[in-house]
């Protein structure tokens, strides 16, 4: 029997719709207050998250989350700081 496969991408990587589980995120890529507020929004490793939307025009950014019950907008360069891993 062969083992399930995961795959890992970043966040702002992840299909429309898709549900991820948070695998690490790079706190070094982003200040200090920006990382206390997605702490805050309860962005954490392990922490199950599905991506919902994203902007318009082009930019997409930001970038809506379903975290729990909430939904939450979080930058384009915060989402690529962010790993997860897609369960098989």
């Amino acid at each position: 029997m062969n083992a399930p496969v995961t795959l890992a991408v970043t966040l702002d990587r992840l299909s429309m719709r898709q549900r991820a589980e948070i695998s690490a995120i790079d706190w070094q890529a982003m200040s200090e207050n920006e990382g206390a507020r997605l702490r805050a929004l309860g962005i954490d490793e392990g922490v199950s998250v599905e991506k919902l939307h994203k902007g318009m025009f082009g930019f997409n950014d930001p970038i809506a989350l379903k975290v729990g019950r909430m939904m939450i907008a979080v930058r384009k360069s915060h989402a690529s700081a962010i790993s997860v891993v897609i369960p098989a």
